[in-house]
């Protein structure tokens, strides 16, 4: 378990972190958000002993980080480095070894690893030989090869593809399984919301949402309709308590201005029998981001 207690870091005039606090269970996902500059890479930094906090602490299972904790931690920082004259094999051994890991047994669990994020090459190719893909998935496996307890993952979803990140995210799950505690950031509030049992987001060093995800969400309402109806957009926007609707291909979103005009809405549109689609969710993690960021949607 992870516990972040008060941790406070100010570079010159600049307030980093203000008052962060946040616990972790084993077996538990953070995802940790914010735009750039608001905290989260140096929040990383304190959890590890990188950075000294100002004040505040971190503790992991209720102790100190050790350097015997420091072995069973994985950390993918978000500035990649990789050897490029070593070969898979070499490079990942040499990681692993640093965390404890003996190379035998390295090296006989890298083909599943490199099975299992599809890796293109063989242990013994050179890393300058590999696509830049392949080498971001060397240095993933790298990070968690050793099995971590505690995995800190800094923008780890950064230039894949759809289906590459799907990869990682296994990967990740597959650790979770395992018990491991894992924090990770990414700007990709889809991969957040799909993996994250709890969340926590910072604005200029402060915390402004902290929980579980779900939890998060329907905090702010079911005030978002996904629908498939006769009805026309003119006839949608003039229901009292719809604030906006978009159309996409005859498939309609509504945004209300309370989750109880869903009823009003429902009734209009069933009012001559089947329709499709009628699905009132809460607003999506994207949504819920530009709201406490700040940030408009156009």
């Amino acid at each position: 378990m992870l516990q972040v207690e008060n941790l406070n870091k100010r570079f010159g005039s600049m307030q980093a972190v203000k008052d962060e606090s946040f616990t972790i269970q084993d077996g538990e996902i953070l995802g940790l958000i914010g735009q750039n500059g608001a905290g989260k890479t140096t929040t990383f930094r304190m959890i590890l002993g990188l950075l000294a906090p100002d004040s505040g602490t971190v503790l992991w299972n209720g102790q100190p980080f050790s350097r015997k904790v420091q072995d069973t931690v994985g950390f993918l920082p978000e500035e990649r480095g990789l050897y490029l004259k070593m070969s898979v094999e070499e490079q990942v051994c040499y990681f692993a070894e640093l965390r404890g890991q003996k190379p035998a047994v390295t090296k006989a669990k890298l083909p599943e690893w490199m099975a299992q994020f599809d890796v293109k090459g063989k242990p013994t190719d050179k890393i300058k030989d590999l696509s830049k893909g392949n080498q971001q998935k060397v240095q993933l496996i790298a990070t968690l090869i050793h099995d971590p307890k505690l995995v800190v993952l800094d923008e780890p979803f950064s230039g894949l593809d759809p289906v590459n990140a799907s990869l990682l995210e296994a990967g990740i799950e597959r650790l979770k399984a395992q018990g491991a505690t894992i924090i990770f950031s990414s700007h990709d509030m889809g991969n957040v919301e799909k993996i994250s049992d709890r969340l926590l987001m910072l604005r200029q060093g402060e915390t402004v949402l902290n929980g579980a995800t779900n939890a998060i969400r329907e905090s702010f309402g079911d005030t978002r309709i996904f629908l498939q109806s006769p009805l026309s957009q003119t006839e949608l926007l003039a229901i009292e308590g719809v604030t906006a609707v978009k159309e996409n291909h005859g498939r309609f979103e509504l945004t209300l201005a309370d989750a109880s005009v869903g009823q009003t809405v429902f009734a209009a549109a069933t009012k001559n029998g089947y329709i499709k689609e009628f699905s009132q969710q809460p607003p999506t993690l994207d949504e819920i981001f530009r709201l406490k960021a700040g940030v408009s949607h156009e």
